[in-house]
């Protein structure tokens, strides 16, 4: 799987590998090998990059082009 949209994102922001790994709590070493597609993104660190880059999963592994998030649906507070 191509990593390439996280490396796009992370340059357009002009962030350094080590911004972004500082973030996740993961060594510069360990992200790079995410970006180089050297090492599978866990679906939590994928998550955390999606909330970051203001988009979503699908749109960091390439299932769509879309780049805005999904709509978040209103939480229901049971307390209301």
């Amino acid at each position: 799987m191509k990593y390439e949209r996280i490396r796009n994102l992370r340059e357009d922001r002009d962030l350094t590998q080590t911004d972004i790994a500082k973030y996740l709590h993961i060594s510069q070493r360990t992200y790079s090998r995410y970006e180089n597609d050297e090492r599978a993104i866990p679906i939590e660190i994928l998550s955390l990059l999606a909330d970051f880059h203001y988009t979503s999963t699908d749109y960091l592994i390439g299932r769509t082009d879309i780049k805005k998030p999904y709509p978040q649906k209103p939480s229901k507070n049971k307390n209301a």
